[in-house]
């Protein structure tokens, strides 16, 4: 093995290192706030009480423990391209930070939606919706966008990153940031429902925060992701008809 090519695995193998140790510390973080005593300290409904920036926080905590995880195959099918294509490690520390840059404002926006939803009594300290069929509607929303064309679109561009970067692609870290960025807003088409059901199962109930993580993360599996679809969308559809028929006292 030549000495540019043990480099290249040098710096891919603490690329890796860095990054899984990212995400430990956001599920770390993310943890402590969760089980705070101030949040309830137990981890499942804690009681949310901070303002715009302490939620803006916790949001961001939050998305980088769950949608960082996701970008795992494109990290991976980046560094198959070869380094004299301009796949560097500036630019795969780019891809990441980009990719994270879009989340940013979509932490806001959840943030601010909870600050709304709050301020008008229709969430409760943990930030779920208080009224069954609310959330019976929410389920039908995330179910339903499991069923249209841009959220196939969406997420058939999640499970060919090679193809994004075959016709697309740009050199060094500010390339790596640029097609990041582009990388995070068709993640944010894919995923956005499953994280708006944090109003259903109560922001930072880490049962709903591990079973989206996991659910987020198959749907990027080119093996799986495709197929897994519709009928996570039927069982989202049923959830909501449940969730209603308990709401009208049917069941």
């Amino acid at each position: 093995m030549s000495e540019r090519t043990t480099d290249i695995v040098n710096w891919r193998a603490l690329g890796w290192l860095g990054f899984y140790g990212l995400i430990l510390l956001a599920w770390a973080a993310t943890l402590r706030m969760a089980l705070a005593p101030g949040n309830g300290g137990h981890g499942g409904h804690g009681g949310h009480v901070g303002g715009f920036g302490i939620l803006f926080t916790m949001w961001a905590l939050m998305m980088a423990a769950m949608m960082l995880p996701t970008i795992v195959p494109t990290l991976r099918d980046y560094n198959w391209l070869p380094a004299a294509s301009g796949a560097t490690r500036a630019g795969w520390w780019g891809l990441v930070a980009g990719y994270a840059a879009v989340w940013l404002p979509g932490s806001a926006a959840f943030a601010g939606a909870q600050v709304f939803l709050r301020q008008n009594g229709w969430v409760d300290m943990a930030g779920a919706l208080r009224s069954p069929l609310a959330s019976a509607g929410l389920l039908a929303l995330a179910g339903a966008w499991q069923f249209t064309r841009a959220k196939a679109a969406c997420q058939d561009a999640c499970l060919s990153p090679m193809g994004y970067f075959l016709t697309n692609w740009r050199p060094g870290a500010v390339g790596g940031a640029r097609m990041g960025v582009d990388v995070g807003l068709v993640c944010v088409g894919c995923c956005w429902a499953i994280m708006a059901l944090a109003f259903v199962g109560g922001v930072m109930n880490l049962w709903w925060m591990g079973l989206a993580t996991l659910f987020m993360v198959a749907e990027k599996l080119p093996e799986i992701g495709a197929p897994l679809r519709r009928p996570a969308g039927a069982v989202l559809l049923l959830a909501a008809l449940a969730v209603a028929a308990r709401g009208l006292g049917w069941i």
